[in-house]
């Protein structure tokens, strides 16, 4: 085990208060892609979706696989909502009237 994935070990046990959990140390290639190191990633399948969730230093990563169907719609909403709202604040927004804008919300 090298020093830094003692450092880890220490952080894991001591600070979360737990020897239970999987951990090991990866990084983020120049294409932006993150590899799950293989004893991770044993009982995952190739394709697999998940949802990622950024807080401030940690990023969670949860399987897909059991979320409900309407939590999955949920996100997807407020993430177009999120999209449209920086759009918003950038300016690129046109106007419609209601009837347009309720067949817009409607292709959603």
């Amino acid at each position: 085990m090298t020093e830094i994935q003692e450092k880890y070990k220490y952080y894991v046990r001591h600070i979360l208060h737990t020897s239970m959990l999987e951990y090991d140390i990866t990084k983020l290639s120049t294409k932006g892609q993150i590899v799950v190191p293989s004893l991770l990633r044993r009982d995952l399948k190739v394709g697999e979706k998940f949802l990622v969730i950024r807080n401030k230093d940690s990023i969670i990563f949860r399987r897909l696989n059991g979320i409900d169907k309407k939590l999955k719609e949920d996100l997807d909403f407020a993430k177009k909502t999120d999209e449209a709202l920086l759009r918003y604040e950038k300016g690129e927004f046109k106007k419609k009237n209601a009837k347009d804008f309720l067949e817009e919300l409607e292709k959603w």
